[in-house]
């Protein structure tokens, strides 16, 4: 199991994607299968909040990790808005695709090397949910885009899911 990514400064969007799909995959599950009792009593109460703390979780290490190794993954915070797993930004999320039982959120993040300040890209991260009772069918998987403007970002979310 591997408990952090393994990033480097030099790698480039398409490397943190599998790097981060990596650590993902190792992690997702037994992080999920321990939490299971307490996010579902949790879902009961709060809803799709439940999954923020999931998120809350398995996603802080990947963020972690991105910023040790030189990037920056988070923007500047508005008065309204709800943040996740550190990074994830609900204004910057689409939810259009699945059944009630089996819905998909992707989330984004710009990401820039802290020395210049030049994105190098946008990661995707997809959350598979339902929003019947506490479930995360498979495991949330990561997307790349070498676009980091919101339009096109958007559109490159439409490529991949539809």
């Amino acid at each position: 199991m591997t408990l952090k990514p393994l990033f480097r400064y030099d790698m480039n969007i398409e490397e943190i994607c599998e790097a981060g799909n990596q650590y993902i995959q190792s992690v997702w599950k037994i992080l999920y299968d321990s939490m299971l009792g307490e996010l579902t009593i949790a879902f009961h109460e709060i809803g799709d909040a439940a999954y923020g703390r999931y998120l809350d979780r398995l996603m802080i290490a990947l963020f972690e990790s991105l910023v040790d190794a030189g990037f920056e993954a988070n923007e500047a915070l508005k008065e309204n808005d709800f943040v996740i797993g550190s990074c994830l930004l609900f204004r910057n999320s689409l939810e259009k695709w699945g059944t009630e039982d089996r819905r998909s959120r992707i989330f984004w993040n710009v990401l820039r090397s802290k020395n210049s300040q030049h994105p190098i890209g946008t990661l995707l991260t997809e959350i598979p949910h339902s929003h019947l009772k506490f479930d995360i069918p498979m495991a949330p998987v990561l997307y790349s885009l070498k676009e980091y403007e919101r339009e096109r970002i958007a559109q490159g979310i439409r490529r991949i899911k539809e």
